[in-house]
């Protein structure tokens, strides 16, 4: 039970790093071009991802 929650909890933080950063590419539109910005962006997306893929994985309790 307690890597589910740390799964839950990961992929929670994650995606919520991906919608700020969304959030901030809209605001300023500079940030959507700079290859740093986006590859942590896109690393925060991936790892959210995954981790609901271990979620849908793992048995229920």
């Amino acid at each position: 039970m307690p890597m589910r929650v740390y799964v839950i909890t990961t992929g929670v933080i994650f995606g919520l790093l991906v919608v700020a950063h969304l959030w901030r590419m809209v605001a300023e539109p500079h940030l959507a071009t700079d290859p740093g910005y986006l590859v942590i962006t896109l690393a925060a997306a991936l790892l959210g991802l995954w981790a609901g893929l271990l979620l849908r994985r793992s048995p229920s309790p």
